[in-house]
């Protein structure tokens, strides 16, 4: 099964990064994002990956292009151009790289892959979000229900800290990064049918609006609740709180490469 990582958007809340590479390549601890999430799958057994590129494409095939050399130990001899790997550490994943278009939104880009992606399942994610979500769990859900289309569902982290405070003004209660107990909202990590295509108008269609929203009307959404990790990197604050998890060993999202 395929998936899809949408990693074509412009990144305008974290601007002093993105104005030099596209979102899903600002780093977590030496890695893009982008390599995070592709990672979390991988732990699973999905290698083959399909990456809709938009804003600053050209990037991220920079980065591909050049990982076995960046990644791995070599002798070049310059009289020829010959290199010969050494000490090699290969990553088995199938990466296919395609331009969805500078301004197509997440259902053009979606609408964009159906010949590559074929008759088959697969599943879509956004490239700037990581979470520890088990992705077995999800896929086995969606295979049972029959469905045309899962969507995980998490408890946004609330953006500022929340305080409680008794009748005597005392505070009994500090959390600096609470979750959000009330409420769901989308987290991505989606598995759709090929059928889902028939709901994507083109290149101006948002995914998360008439498609879902006429999903969910005909009884063909359904959801996978995940109560664990998840964070998206909108702001500088939040590439910040996500590298300090990183660099104390403490980030839930972690597989070993």
């Amino acid at each position: 099964m395929k998936t899809v990582i949408l990693a074509g958007g412009f990144g305008t809340r974290l601007s002093e990064y993105t104005k030099l590479v596209p979102k899903p390549m600002v780093e977590i601890g030496g890695k893009p994002i982008l390599w995070h999430i592709m990672n979390h799958y991988a732990h699973y057994g999905y290698k083959d990956f399909v990456i809709a590129l938009g804003y600053k494409g050209e990037v991220i095939k920079n980065f591909f292009l050049q990982y076995y050399a960046l990644n791995n130990d070599f002798t070049i001899d310059l009289k020829n151009n010959h290199i010969e790997y050494i000490n090699e550490r290969p990553l088995d994943w199938k990466v296919t790289l395609v331009d969805t278009g500078p301004a197509s939104l997440t259902g053009g880009r979606i609408k964009r892959l159906k010949d590559i992606i074929g008759k088959e399942d697969f599943m879509v994610t956004y490239g700037d979000a990581v979470s520890n979500v088990n992705i077995a769990a999800l896929v086995e859900k969606f295979k049972k229900s029959g469905k045309k289309a899962i969507v995980t569902a998490v408890h946004p982290t609330a953006r500022f800290g929340e305080i409680q405070i008794n009748a005597e003004d005392f505070v009994t209660d500090f959390k600096e990064k609470p979750q959000v107990n009330q409420g769901w909202i989308n987290g991505g990590f989606f598995v759709l049918k090929p059928d889902v295509f028939d709901y994507i108008e083109g290149d101006q269609t948002t995914f998360e609006r008439e498609p879902l929203e006429r999903l969910a009307q005909e009884g063909e959404l359904i959801s996978y609740r995940h109560e664990g990790f998840w964070q998206c990197m909108d702001t500088v604050r939040d590439r910040d709180y996500l590298n300090a998890l990183w660099d104390q060993g403490n980030a839930p999202w972690r597989d070993e490469a």
